[in-house]
């Protein structure tokens, strides 16, 4: 059982990277069965709801993900500081030092979004959310707290284009920087 789930897990890390890559609509049959090394008939019985499900769970993926390495964390660090330190370097580790897009940002602004919206709006809104309880433990009020996490998670994901616009991953690395230090400066 362990084994399939890892095979599942394999197959949709090499999903994400084909939604990555070429957006949603983008995405063929013939780039999924590339990148998978699987045919036609062994992805329909894995996916028989085809490319829709292939992402909806991609993207369910990408949500357990931030749940345990980046949102839990949050709300539940003893020391708030320390818990969005490790927020940036996890968020750093993700995204491949910049190197990798975000895939909820390709699917929030390609023709797929009415599709993933829901799974877009909870993407954003719990890592909003998480680093907002994280910083009213560290003292914020509820409205500063907000402003803060929303304005944060912008820094993070327009570093992303940034960095993807000038093919230059230390942009995002020192607008993550940039960003730590604004975000726990008192």
């Amino acid at each position: 059982m362990a084994k399939r789930e890892a095979a599942r897990d394999d197959i949709l890390a090499a999903l994400a990277e084909v939604f990555r890559a070429h957006g949603y609509e983008g995405t063929t049959l013939s780039l999924i069965t590339e990148a998978t090394g699987l045919g036609k008939g062994s992805l329909y019985n894995l996916f028989p709801g085809g490319k829709e499900q292939m992402a909806n769970e991609v993207l369910a993926a990408i949500d357990l993900w931030f749940n345990e390495k980046i949102y839990t964390p949050l709300r539940t660090a003893a020391d708030p500081a320390k818990g969005i330190a490790d927020m940036y370097a996890a968020t750093s580790d993700y995204f491949h030092s910049g190197q990798r897009v975000c895939l909820v940002g390709v699917v929030a602004l390609g023709a797929s979004r009415d599709l993933f919206g829901e799974k877009v709006k909870v993407y954003f809104a719990g890592w909003v959310d998480a680093l907002a309880a994280a910083l009213r433990h560290l003292g914020y009020g509820n409205v500063e707290a907000r402003r803060k996490s929303e304005q944060a998670v912008l820094e993070i994901q327009g570093a992303l284009v940034l960095a993807r616009a000038f093919d230059d991953p230390k942009v995002f690395l020192r607008a993550l920087k940039e960003s730590e230090r604004r975000l726990l400066q008192r």
